[in-house]
């Protein structure tokens, strides 16, 4: 798990081997252990490095292959690079390290780039082929690895600069940096979901996950989808036997979980309390690992809302004799953090638990690199409260809508000016012409569809990724694994909304962790200072929405903010979120990247 950056000219000036560097040092939390740096005429490439796997200086990048001509830059892991490595040195390739980077290169040169659907893992790379002077960019096929993109035109200058994180890109010169009105708009209606390639501001994008684009000396570039999850079930898949589907659900996750264990540092376990952190330390245990250490964080309750779920991850900890640590974070801890959790994310992201990842973090990676988290299973497997109503016969994307978005247009339209308004609703528009795609039997289909391909990544994959690698910490999702991704797909819907949803997940969980884990309410991390907003944090939130600042940006109309402003909790989302916060949160994000 690193930070990668790079400039490519098109102009027939040399890379800037400043901004790669000023990229670079902004990413230095991501990569904490070491860094480098290779400018060749027009391609430039920085990396920042967390020592994972090959802990030796053989594994460090940019690397480079003379013989082959090809140089990478890479973030991530590639959990089957042991099997890859064994296939390639088959074929007559030779290594020089013991790292997956070095497998990524190899892999390259026996199939172009098409190596990508021979990894198992997550990643974010860049490839510079020495001959062709052809530059290749890839993204993993869950968006676990973010990449974001600028291009620059200004003066006569025409490059394309790309990064792990946004704010890197906002160190360098040349970028557009306006709020994106679309993206805006996706913010405020689609849950804080801004779908690639859009981001908050105009002149960054951000790579969709699952593409592979090639970029020619000339400035062209061509863009391809090389995954897509198929929810389109056989005969046979429908006649499956609940049972059936159990057993190989349970060796689909086996395998995900054993696959990131590799590592040559220990790896640890983010355990919220939930079903699918739980698995992950049953299944585990299942397979003999032992002296596992256990993380969860909990908050101060507010207006009778408990803001910890300890007694969930005590249970499990002392059921499997792991090794936790428990941390608790007073109000005024979190409050104090806020500012420099907002600093860590890359974009802006509303949900109320970035604060509690981010402080979970910072005492996670005092005692190990890597962590296996349990993100992703609600979305594969159907664990949330919209998917049930969309089983009738007469769903479809307005029920989807109704249960997910924030805002309708209209509302959305009343709390921003005449700028970024508009009669055109891109929020509703996009989730039509998703749900319209070929591809999948169901409503349910369409919306697990949708989840796992555009919410998944730009919610709480991004979400753990920035608050993790803010602190140089790994983390791992075994629920992204994509064959297991897949496998979910073809389970028809009634398997998994079931017993209140994740059905056949949680009879995976009856053999494997303890009842009362299972039989309860559906959990998250609780941060109720945020949903509701009183005291020092009402405080920091009025601050920022009638600062000068904010004023002058000119983004939301007065009227509908001081009705937030003055009663916070009548204004909820359907999803138990503050309206308040959301906008607090955007403004916040704004100012503290200098937007």
């Amino acid at each position: 798990m690193c930070g990668i950056c790079g400039e490519i000219r098109f102009d027939g000036k040399g890379a800037s081997a400043g901004a790669i560097a000023a990229m670079c040092e902004v990413m230095r939390p991501r990569g904490p252990d070491a860094g480098g740096a290779i400018v060749r005429d027009r391609v430039g490439f920085g990396h920042r490095r967390l020592r994972i796997i090959d802990l030796s200086a053989r594994g460090s990048q940019p690397m480079t292959d003379p013989e082959l001509g090809l140089t990478l830059a890479f973030n991530g892991c590639i959990y089957n690079y042991k099997d890859l490595k064994a296939e390639l040195e088959g074929k007559g390739y030779r290594f020089f390290s013991d790292s997956d980077t070095e497998v990524i290169l190899k892999s390259y040169a026996a199939w172009g780039p098409d190596c990508v659907k021979h990894f198992n893992g997550m990643f974010a790379f860049a490839i510079h082929e020495r001959e062709s002077g052809r530059v290749v960019l890839a993204r993993d096929r869950l968006g676990i690895k973010p990449l974001y993109l600028a291009e620059t035109s200004a003066n006569g200058e025409k490059a394309l600069r790309f990064a792990s994180s946004l704010p890197a890109l906002l160190s360098t010169e040349g970028i557009d940096r306006s709020i994106n009105p679309v993206a805006l708009h996706h913010y405020m209606t689609f849950h804080a979901v801004v779908p690639p390639p859009h981001t908050m501001v105009k002149g960054i994008q951000k790579l969709p996950p699952a593409t592979v684009s090639i970029l020619e000396p000339d400035g062209t570039r061509k863009d391809s989808v090389y995954w897509e999850p198929s929810f389109e079930r056989t005969a046979e898949d429908i006649k499956t036997s609940g049972e059936e589907w159990e057993r190989r659900v349970h060796d689909a996750l086996m395998l995900a979980v054993k696959r990131r264990m590799v590592a040559d540092v220990p790896v640890g376990v983010l355990l919220s309390g939930g079903v699918d952190s739980s698995l992950i330390v049953g299944l585990l245990a299942e397979a003999g690992q032992s002296g596992l250490k256990t993380f969860s964080v909990g908050f101060e309750s507010v207006g009778g809302e408990e803001g910890n779920e300890f007694r969930y991850s005590d249970l499990i900890a002392k059921h499997y004799a792991t090794e936790h640590f428990k941390i608790p974070v007073p109000t005024a801890e979190m409050i104090e953090n806020l500012p420099a959790t907002i600093h860590a994310m890359s974009e802006p992201m509303v949900s109320h638990d970035n604060v509690g990842f981010y402080l979970l973090s910072r005492e996670v990676q005092k005692h190990v690199k890597v962590v296996q988290s349990g993100q992703g299973a609600d979305e594969i497997f159907g664990g949330y409260h919209w998917y049930p109503p969309l089983a009738s016969g007469n769903a479809d994307v307005d029920d989807y809508a109704n249960a997910f978005f924030d805002r309708d247009h209209a509302e959305y339209c009343q709390a921003v000016t005449a700028a970024y308004g508009g009669e055109t609703d891109h929020s509703h528009k996009f989730v039509s012409n998703h749900f319209a795609k070929a591809g999948a039997d169901t409503t349910v289909d369409r919306a697990l569809r949708i989840d796992t391909q555009i919410m998944l990544a730009d919610d709480p994959v991004k979400r753990v990724d920035n608050m993790t690698m803010a602190w140089g910490l790994e983390a791992r999702v075994p629920f992204l694994d994509h064959e297991l991704v897949e496998l979910a797909a073809k389970i028809p819907p009634e398997h998994k909304l079931k017993q209140e949803g994740k059905g056949v997940l949680k009879d995976v969980a009856r053999k494997v962790i303890p009842a009362e884990v299972i039989d309860r309410p559906k959990g998250y991390f609780p941060v109720p200072a945020l949903k509701y907003i009183e005291g020092p944090v009402w405080d920091m939130v009025n601050d920022a929405l009638n600062s000068s600042v904010a004023r002058n940006r000119g983004v939301f109309q007065r009227p509908y903010l001081d009705k937030l402003l003055e009663a916070p909790r009548e204004h909820i989302t359907r999803l138990r979120g503050s309206k308040l916060w959301q906008i607090a949160l955007l403004e916040l994000w704004l100012q503290s990247h200098k937007i």
